[in-house]
């Protein structure tokens, strides 16, 4: 029933992207070629037109297809449905332009096609989060629901049980817990569904309710229960989902590897490490420090100055930091302290009011106009524009005892800024929050995440009352 039900959704999926598409392409020429905001000479009968725009709709849903934007969704965030939609028309558009060059299609209004684009996104983005708040509140409201199992109330189930409580609008509601040790749960656990059974109990009760997923919830000690019980749920036709006894040790999304023909568990999925985006980390990196230290070229130069009258010493500060692969690099910044010596300044932490600031300096640290020398690191490699800022050694060496998973920002390039830093944790803020921003930097990076840190930082990161 599940199944037939998925079918029926997607297709009716498909109909309403086709729909939507069409609305977009109609808004479109009329915005174009009868709206008169803008120039409507058009050669090309609207024909030719609604051909190619019946391809690029059917293109883009076989483009869906492929990048299984039909799959279900319910446990999905909207962000995620966003990136696809983008993909899928990008996709989709760059195809139209390869066959316009193939065919030779010259005349097709360039404008009209950048409207047609802009409206179908737009378009399929905003019914799409209307279909997804309208499902929510559907749920909330006990509609839609979907019947979960668990299998085992330990300490793992029950903390499933308590988690999903947290999201109503996904819609799962727990019939209740099988174990084998225990027949109800202890008196600080009494708002918990009860346990209505053992584990030889799993086959009536998947006849007797309407059970659409069993989640297993038991320790490492009873694995040898597991192949028995995905046997019997596959014979009822029952989705099965294991969550591990180790789970507090994985990440967010866990990603499933491949070694020698065996399934391993990667513990810490780094989308870095793919060489495509990396390279599109890089080549962006590169073009936005060129820009920015040509834009800010005017400011450097008048920092320049500003040090050379306000106090004796060097323009830039260059101290050792540690960066990818935990190797050390020297970091470059404007001088914004006295001169000290490298022991003092390599194992100091600064702190608010700090006398060895100068005025004008104090003045670079609190809008962060002193790191601007940072984007010359970005050129050479040694830093990113976005990543977790480095440490120095000293610290590091600290830290890597004292906070737990400190050392997994070395996974990726340092950076100018980052996530934590947009989250105001400068300065004198706590490291561990620091790294939990980082390590979800780390696991969760694309190159939007990239571009909405750059523009946090711009917006409200540049002067921040913890950067002294």
């Amino acid at each position: 029933m599940l199944r037939q039900n998925q079918r029926f959704l997607t297709q009716l999926y498909m109909l309403a992207d086709l729909l939507v598409t069409l609305i977009a392409f109609l808004a479109a020429y009329w915005l174009k070629f009868y709206s008169g905001v803008l120039p409507s000479i058009n050669s090309v009968p609207f024909s030719t037109y609604l051909l190619w725009g019946t391809i690029y709709s059917f293109s883009a849903v076989l483009v869906g297809f492929y990048l299984q934007f039909y799959s279900p969704k319910r446990r999905r965030n909207f962000s995620h449905e966003i990136i696809k939609i983008v993909q899928i028309q990008l996709f989709s558009f760059l195809g139209l332009l390869s066959l316009f060059f193939i065919t030779r299609e010259v005349h097709i209004s360039r404008e009209f096609l950048a409207i047609f684009f802009a409206l179908n996104v737009i378009a399929i983005a905003t019914y799409r989060y209307w279909v997804k708040a309208t499902l929510s509140s559907f749920r909330r409201r006990g509609y839609n629901k979907r019947f979960v199992l668990i299998v085992g109330a330990g300490s793992v189930g029950r903390s499933f049980y308590t988690n999903l409580q947290l999201y109503p609008e996904l819609g799962y509601e727990v019939v209740g817990f099988l174990d084998d040790y225990q027949t109800e749960h202890a008196p600080e656990h009494g708002d918990l569904k009860p346990i209505i059974g053992r584990l030889d109990d799993l086959k009536k009760k998947l006849n007797k309710n309407p059970i659409d997923e069993v989640i297993i919830a038991l320790p490492l000690e009873a694995h040898a229960k597991y192949a028995e019980i995905i046997e019997t749920c596959e014979q009822s036709g029952v989705k099965t989902l294991i969550i591990p006894d180790f789970f507090d040790l994985l990440p967010a999304r866990p990603f499933f590897d491949n070694f020698a023909g065996i399934p391993l568990i990667n513990v810490r999925d780094v989308p870095l490490d793919e060489l495509s985006n990396r390279i599109l980390k890089r080549w962006f990196d590169i073009a936005f420090s060129i820009f920015a230290i040509i834009l800010t070229s005017p400011i450097m130069l008048f920092i320049i100055i500003g040090l050379k009258l306000t106090s004796p010493g060097p323009i830039l500060f260059k101290q050792e930091r540690m960066g990818l692969d935990r190797k050390t690099f020297p970091m470059y910044k404007f001088r914004s302290m006295h001169v000290s010596t490298d022991a003092v300044s390599d194992t100091q932490w600064t702190v608010e009011n700090d006398p060895r600031r100068t005025r004008f300096g104090a003045f670079l640290r609190r809008t962060s106009l002193d790191e601007l020398p940072q984007f010359f690191n970005v050129l050479l490699g040694h830093m990113s524009v976005v990543g977790p800022r480095p440490e120095r050694p000293y610290f590091v060496h600290q830290f890597k005892e004292e906070i737990p998973k400190y050392m997994i920002k070395h996974q990726i390039r340092p950076g100018i800024t980052g996530w934590a830093q947009t989250n105001g944790l400068r300065g004198d803020t706590s490291i561990q929050d620091r790294i939990m921003h980082d390590i979800f930097y780390i696991e969760n990076w694309t190159f939007l995440f990239d571009i909405k840190i750059i523009f946090k930082t711009i917006l409200k990161g540049l002067i921040n009352k913890n950067a002294y």
